[in-house]
């Protein structure tokens, strides 16, 4: 399965940015979907994660109340809404899924990322 990032790019800060992530598989409406992000000299950083159903959210404490997940199974694809942006959010981003069907945990060990990430750079 292949998970492919996009819609990264270079907003002021204050500005707003929606990432999506297509996945190539037919079974994305049983997964839990994540979002991590790395950033030059930091440790990777789990930053949201939804449900299979929708209904289970986390957040990290860095981007709550400014960033949402959500999904459209019909579409295969999760999204992350990032609002109020600063330069600490600069970072690639990477979409994760977790390993095990119909599951939801909140705990980044569980999701694995792979394919290419979306660069977002937030100039202040």
């Amino acid at each position: 399965v292949q998970l492919q990032a996009s819609g990264g790019g270079l907003v002021q800060a204050g500005g707003s940015l929606r990432l999506s992530c297509a996945s190539s598989g037919r079974t994305f409406s049983s997964y839990s979907m994540g979002w991590f992000r790395l950033a030059p000299g930091k440790e990777r950083e789990f930053v949201a994660a939804i449900s299979y159903s929708g209904r289970g959210i986390y957040y990290a404490d860095s981007v709550k109340g400014r960033f949402t997940i959500s999904r459209d199974n019909a579409k295969n694809t999760v999204y992350l809404q990032m609002n109020s942006l600063n330069a600490e959010d600069t970072a690639v981003y990477y979409c994760a899924r977790h390993r095990t069907t119909y599951y939801y945990t909140a705990t980044k060990e569980e999701y694995d990322y792979r394919g290419q990430g979306t660069q977002v750079t937030v100039s202040s």
